[in-house]
């Protein structure tokens, strides 16, 4: 079964992360098929937009797959946050507007692909967050840096710090989402009639917008870097190994600072 449904229509390639049972999680398969379909997209061009969602009503994406993360060395740990980064960085600097349309839990990973969209839209019951520290990890696909940018350096270090959940409307409120409706019909059909909007001006133009408004974001790469060597140094800790047992096992995790 794959893990990445595409439907094409009216120059719209619509991505559905579907991992269900997973409450569809990134896992390293998922990361890579949803890279190969966006490589291919940029170039065919059939494609002029592209919307992502995930699969149901309850979960966007539901974060990274922990059992997975849990077995990690710190040499992989590194690779598996540069593979994020530069997956998340294709989306951003994409010619080709990219839509996020989330349905219910954007967290961790999940919020991070969301921000590496160029335009979010929500459901009233979607929630976001960064909640990598509930773990003893730090984001690692770029969410110190893209959070920061979008809500302000305060209010990302709080949100990253607290681990906290937001609603779809305090999200907004935030600015890290641009509209919420009420059902996952309504957002389809918001991000299809918006995308359909967008594609039909200057293909060029709208390529030179993201170019520009991406470049002055440009200086703060460093950030990538020094984000996905803290991840990794994250994972050699017995903190992190105490966060992830405790997720897997469903109860509250004891940090002693080691």
């Amino acid at each position: 079964m794959s893990v990445i449904k595409t439907h094409y229509s009216s120059a719209i390639l619509i991505v559905t992360i579907s991992r269900p049972d997973a409450m569809n999680a990134l896992n390293i398969e998922t990361l890579d098929r949803l890279r190969e379909i966006i490589e291919e997209s940029s170039y065919n061009s059939d494609v002029k937009g592209v919307l992502i969602t995930g699969d149901g009503e309850k979960s966007f994406v539901a974060g990274a797959d922990i059992k997975e993360l849990s077995s990690l060395s710190k040499e992989d740990a590194l690779k598996l946050s540069k593979k994020g980064q530069q997956l998340f960085k294709t989306l951003e600097n994409s010619s080709k507007p990219i839509l996020a349309a989330i349905n219910g839990f954007a967290l961790g990973g999940g919020c991070e692909l969301a921000m590496a969209c160029h335009i979010r839209l929500a459901t009233e019951n979607a929630k976001f967050g960064q909640p990598e520290v509930n773990l003893g990890i730090i984001p690692g696909y770029g969410g110190t840096q893209r959070l920061t940018q979008l809500v302000g350096r305060g209010k990302a270090l709080e949100l990253i710090m607290t681990g906290d959940m937001i609603t779809a409307q305090e999200a907004k409120s935030l600015g890290l989402v641009n509209h919420v409706v009420a059902t996952k019909a309504e957002l389809m059909e918001l991000g299809i009639a918006m995308l359909t909007k967008i594609i039909s001006k200057g293909p060029i133009a709208i390529a030179n917008v993201i170019k520009s408004i991406n470049a002055g974001y440009s200086f703060e790469d460093a950030g990538y870097t020094s984000e996905a060597e803290l991840f990794a140094a994250c994972t050699v800790t017995e903190d992190f190994k105490e966060g992830t047992s405790a997720f897997i096992e469903k109860r509250k995790p004891n940090f002693t600072g080691r």
